[in-house]
């Protein structure tokens, strides 16, 4: 069946797992992707590692299948000239490099609209193409720290935390697919092109979401709650007899039928606790008691009991137990590829589910300038 944006044509000259993650996307909806580097691969993530397979590297193939790769170097004037050609018959470029840096290469927004009018410009950065940090780098870690995700991350013994992956990387990659989706659906009535400015610290910000808002409403700074919630209680991570699981009661009635599997009725009539604003205020005295009750049985009866009685629940698994859930297996979201150099590689499959156009895995993760024939000849 025909993917959703097969008759879109991509130049991807970004690296590392904003970009590359934004045009994967695409490609597994059906889009033409051709991964532009500088000869021999210059994406940062072919070197990162271990894992290698065969000297590939398991970050490079996270974010990279359907896509066609070509090396050139963008800094000769042929480099820059093949760029213009393929511009013509392209319609999105993105690009990650530093505010600037497209320019010096004779590769402005200007300079290839006026080549193509309908062309879609997509950059992204750190900090965005203006303001005053606009020209400094801007990688993961950093955005997580200045844009107050780590302040919120982690508890008063952890002290600021960054999460377990590059996350601002992929809601920026996510919103550049946005934005290239949005600008692609407007051209369809204007006929022009447009520029997107996208950058890291911008995405960060964005996801700050209820504790933003939670802010500029109390003036409060928020503080670190590790795995409790800042608006509802209980909500957060339970010891039981043989491990830990996740508690969601996101209502009034969620923790009164919670009160009644822990056999604790008393709790769901006591004034201090009877509305979630009563329980969010009196959280360091409802947990305590809420957790000593947990611990009186295994996380396989809790998650039974719980979800028996629809409380939203979970176990803590690591990711042999993920690779292996029924739920997950059922979606098709663990997918298998044959790699010319790596052999059979496993990945993660595209959560995206379209019924007439749904997502296929056609291309795998390219081996640098290996469709250089192919297309340069072209």
């Amino acid at each position: 069946m025909a993917g959703a944006l097969e008759h879109i044509r991509v130049l991807d000259l970004s690296r590392v797992l904003a970009g590359p993650y934004c045009t994967m996307i695409m490609g597994d909806l059906g889009a033409e992707i051709i991964k532009v580097e500088a000869p021999g691969g210059s994406d940062e993530t072919r070197k990162w590692g271990p894992p290698f397979q065969e000297e590939v590297s398991a970050y490079y193939l996270c974010a990279n299948r359907n896509k066609k790769s070509i090396t050139l170097d963008l800094k000769s004037a042929s480099g820059a000239e093949k760029i213009k050609q393929l511009v013509k018959e392209s319609d999105v470029i993105i690009h990650n490099f530093k505010t600037g840096t497209m320019e010096r290469f004779g590769l402005s927004y200007h300079t290839l609209s006026s080549i193509n009018p309908k062309l879609i410009y997509c950059s992204i950065t750190g900090f965005g193409e203006t303001g005053p940090f606009k020209d400094l780098p801007g990688y993961d870690f950093i955005i997580q720290a200045m844009s107050g995700l780590m302040s919120i991350t982690g508890d008063e013994q952890t002290g600021p935390q960054k999460m377990g992956v590059a996350i601002t990387d992929v809601l920026t990659g996510m919103y550049a697919t946005i934005g290239i989706q949005a600008a692609l659906l407007e051209r369809s009535k204007s006929k022009q092109g447009q520029k997107l400015d996208i950058a890291l610290y911008d995405a960060a910000v964005s996801a700050l979401v209820n504790i933003g808002s939670n802010y500029f409403m109390s003036g409060e700074i928020p503080s670190q709650l590790g795995n409790q919630h800042a608006n509802i209680v209980p909500y957060q991570t339970f010891h039981t007899k043989d491990g830990e699981m996740v508690i969601a009661a996101g209502n009034d009635r969620q923790f009164q039928m919670l009160c009644d599997i822990l056999g604790a009725a008393s709790l769901k009539t006591d004034p201090k606790f009877k509305t979630n604003p009563d329980r969010v205020a009196n959280r360091n005295e409802l947990v305590p008691l809420l957790q000593q009750l947990f611990l009186q049985q295994p996380t396989a009866y809790w998650l039974k009991e719980c979800r028996q009685q629809s409380i939203p629940c979970g176990p803590i698994q690591n990711m042999a137990e993920v690779a292996r859930d029924s739920q997950l297996l059922a979606r098709d979201m663990f997918v298998q590829m044959k790699h010319p150099t790596a052999g059979e590689i496993h990945l993660i499959g595209s959560p995206l589910k379209l019924s007439r156009t749904p997502v296929s895995y056609r291309y795998h993760p390219p081996n640098a300038g290996e469709h250089n024939q192919m297309i340069l000849n072209d």
